[in-house]
């Protein structure tokens, strides 16, 4: 079996998915908050904009983004790199661009998730969710013969979300210090 998938069905896929999501949630908690929905919509944007560079080429074909090819007859053996580092550094046309696409691809979820999640409160807790979201990546994109699980992929995605994380923390610290240090003059 074979198909092609565009970003924008991938757009409108991961749009109904967050709306159906939204709306369980909705009814779970027995209101929708607008206020809360319009928090959320950093995150939204975070794996829009991710799945546009993790699945699709950097680079456009005929002026629009590539297709993802599903080939069943070529996703075995699968592309997948568990060597860490080795690659990572390899001098080919983008690799700059890789290496710190990457990394700050990631830098909004570590800034963006601990503001909207209540239980992604401290900065171990956002790095795991951060690492979560980059195995399901490195996972899926096994479904796709043009596309490669790559372990530098999850350690630079993860340094992405562990900065972002550090900002964040050091941030809101230094926020709380200036707070309790006003209160107490």
């Amino acid at each position: 079996m074979y198909f092609e998938i565009t970003y924008p069905e991938v757009l409108i896929f991961i749009s109904v998915l967050w709306f159906v999501v939204r709306i369980i949630f909705g009814i779970k908690n027995k209101k929708v908050s607008l206020k809360r929905e319009l928090v959320l919509l950093p995150v939204y944007i975070c794996l829009i904009v991710i799945a546009r560079f993790v699945y699709f080429p950097l680079g456009l074909v005929d002026g629009h983004i590539g297709v993802l090819r599903f080939d069943s007859d070529r996703i075995v053996p699968p592309r997948v790199n568990f060597m860490p580092v080795v690659h990572m550094f390899d001098k080919y046309k983008g690799w700059l661009i890789n290496i710190i696409g990457n990394i700050a691809m990631f830098i909004p979820v570590g800034i963006v998730w601990p503001i909207c999640y209540k239980r992604v409160d401290s900065f171990l807790k956002t790095v795991l969710a951060g690492a979560g979201l980059t195995l399901f990546i490195e996972l899926t994109q096994l479904l796709f013969y043009d596309r490669c699980s790559d372990i530098d992929d999850f350690i630079m995605n993860t340094t992405g979300t562990s900065i972002g994380a550090a900002i964040f923390f050091i941030a809101k610290a230094v926020v709380n210090n200036i707070k309790n240090h006003k209160n107490n003059k």
